[in-house]
């Protein structure tokens, strides 16, 4: 994308990164700190105009389009500093992968991956402090706060738009590692249950399996090691329905250890007390065709210190 100042007006030349948006989102992204009500005054009174002439908000821009932007008053921004700098710089350590299109991320448990819900800042604005130069970052996809592991941050929106092509046509693998309560069937290789989700007064996401409402949810499971009272399983997410994993696993009575929303409480107990502070679920790998080198690209994440010493201490009640 290139742009030529003028003294009122702004030229900016359409791009790959830009192909196929719609000029209202193209406009509300450039136009950084300006009110969409103003954005779409602009277009309404014709003051935007593409290869010169008017568009409505939902013309989808073509390469090398020359759009023109009258001056607009922005309102005043001030960068975001986070509060908690040692945090935000020790996400630098957290990337597994990262070139000039992508990140990849181990989201660490206990961080949300957007601000929101009074929270001041999330990963996403963390890592867009830590690459100020970067002013397309992404989320792919998302992780529940508690969750960590594999986070999938895109740096061009054509890139953005590929990843985006993968997950709806499933063809983006992503496996998790998950400690659930009791004894995992191998039969239960596939759970389908539909899945509902209700959002309460306060604000909070609650899923349950509804048959007749729910919305059709897939995954896949594999068992990965067995313990005393407890089994290390791998998910596989078919389809991306909030909660999915750990309301699958608690629909065939193996919750999530320390699920403090959809988990037994008498199992939580006793994984306390070998240690374990934090849900286990972990986004342990990605597998997906690079948009643009289109070769596969294969990430895993590491378990942080909790999930290993969990694991340890299992594996020594068993003798092992």
């Amino acid at each position: 994308m290139s742009e030529k100042n003028g003294l009122q007006v702004t030229f900016v030349t359409i791009t790959e990164d830009q192909l196929g948006q719609r000029i209202d989102n193209f406009l509300v992204t450039h136009l950084k700190g300006v009110p969409k009500s103003a954005v779409y005054k602009i277009l309404r009174k014709g003051e935007v105009r593409v290869n010169k002439k008017r568009v409505k908000p939902v013309y989808k821009l073509q390469i090398d389009d020359v759009v023109r932007i009258p001056p607009v008053k922005t309102a005043e921004k001030t960068e975001f500093v986070p509060k908690n700098l040692d945090r935000v710089a020790s996400l630098e350590d957290c990337i597994i992968y990262e070139d000039k299109y992508l990140i990849v991320i181990n989201k660490p448990s206990g961080m949300a991956v957007h601000g929101g819900s009074g929270l001041s800042y999330g990963l996403i604005e963390a890592i867009r402090a830590l690459r100020p130069q970067e002013k397309s970052l992404e989320l792919v996809h998302r992780l529940d706060r508690d969750t960590s592991g594999c986070l999938l941050i895109s740096k061009r929106r054509a890139v953005l738009k590929g990843l985006h092509e993968q997950l709806r046509e499933k063809t983006m693998e992503k496996n998790y590692w998950a400690l659930v309560a009791g004894e995992w069937s191998s039969k239960h290789k596939n759970v389908t249950e539909p899945l509902r989700k209700n959002t309460l007064k306060s604000g909070e996401r609650v899923v349950r399996v509804d048959p007749e409402e729910g919305k059709a949810s897939h995954t896949r499971f594999r068992v990965l090691e067995r313990f005393n009272g407890a089994t290390l399983v791998q998910a596989s997410p078919v389809t991306g329905r909030t909660h999915q994993i750990r309301v699958h696993t608690q629909c065939k009575g193996h919750p999530i250890a320390c699920d403090d929303k959809y988990g037994d409480q008498a199992f939580d107990a006793q994984m306390r007390k070998k240690g374990l502070g934090r849900l286990f679920l972990h986004a342990r790998e990605l597998r997906f065709l690079h948009p643009k080198t289109e070769t596969t690209l294969h990430v895993e994440a590491p378990l942080d210190d909790a999930l290993t010493a969990c694991i340890k201490t299992l594996r020594e009640d068993n003798g092992l």
